[in-house]
């Protein structure tokens, strides 16, 4: 059975509690649900439930069902949830409206399970699907951590958390010290395997599900560490700089180890507005840029 973090989340909005049992008993044992009985109970449950997937009765108590999907359509932070139309109309141009208005399927009333479980199933697997895409296109293909693209939403988000709960926000820019030389040394197909190791090592090194590792780009890595000060992130920085050093990497010619160091750039502060995380990136980058100027695998720090 699918634990509750990996269930999709469906808002069932219909007016009915009859309607909304049925729904429930026939979706319950593959779902997360969420109901609501009016549209505007139904933009309320929307402030702190983010569903997958919306099922909207064209009428409602409170409003018209259509204005409510012209509604989600319009929303920046709804905008891009599938809904499904349920109604008990049965007029073609009922249906048709609520394609033109950016519903994905048409539910009729009364209910019949297969037919409610095949196209929920259908939209879920479709999501599902998205979902898989999205994530690949934010996971670097060489390491598997994310990548910058990724790195610049998560940082956004981060940044905007950490202003709204006026809680610390730190940031560790890592560099792999002369990767250049060693490319040049040992082939390209080699460095790949060093960057392999460097971040597994890092990642190895985070509190999971709560630090974010990122490739920012060629031998630089980004670690976004949330509700963190300045010392606790210095710290995190000399763990990971003394667990590179440790490692050993074979050579390809003559399978003697080679080592790996690290420079590193920490810095912190507790935003103050909630869109320039470009103020915590800048800061770390230039004590990354000291610790190279001061001799390489270091950490130097700056925090406010």
């Amino acid at each position: 059975m699918m634990g509750e973090k990996t269930k999709n989340r469906i808002l069932i909005v219909e007016d009915s509690i009859f309607n909304q049992k049925i729904l429930e008993n026939i979706l319950m044992d593959s779902y997360i649900l969420e109901t609501a009985a009016s549209a505007r109970e139904a933009f309320s449950i929307l402030e702190f439930f983010a569903p997958h997937l919306i099922l909207l009765d064209i009428i409602l108590p409170d409003a018209n069902g259509f204005d409510v999907l012209r509604s989600l359509g319009e929303c920046e932070r709804t905008k891009h949830i599938p809904v499904i139309v349920i109604s008990g109309l049965d007029r073609e141009k009922d249906e048709e409206k609520g394609f033109l208005l950016g519903a994905v399927d048409y539910i009729k009333k009364p209910f019949k399970k297969a037919i409610v479980k095949a196209r929920i199933g259908t939209q879920i697997q479709i999501i599902n699907q998205m979902r898989a895409i999205e994530e690949m296109s934010l996971r670097d293909g060489l390491t598997g951590v994310f990548n910058r693209r990724a790195f610049d939403r998560k940082m956004r988000a981060e940044w905007e958390a950490a202003y709204e709960n006026a809680s610390p926000l730190s940031l560790l820019m890592i560099d792999v010290d002369l990767f250049k030389c060693y490319n040049d040394t040992y082939g390209h197909p080699q460095g790949d395997m060093m960057l392999q190791a460097v971040a597994i090592t890092i990642k190895s090194m985070l509190r999971p599900g709560v630090d974010i590792l990122c490739r920012y780009g060629g031998e630089e890595f980004v670690v976004i560490l949330p509700e963190t000060e300045l010392t606790e992130a210095v710290i995190a920085g000399e763990k990971i700089r003394l667990s590179i050093k440790a490692l050993q990497i074979p050579s390809p010619d003559s399978g003697t180890a080679t080592r790996a160091t690290i420079s590193i750039g920490a810095a912190s502060l507790y935003p103050q507005d909630s869109g320039n995380p470009m103020e915590l990136i800048e800061a770390a980058d230039s004590m990354l840029y000291r610790a190279k100027e001061m001799g390489r695998n270091q950490v130097q720090y700056e925090g406010k």
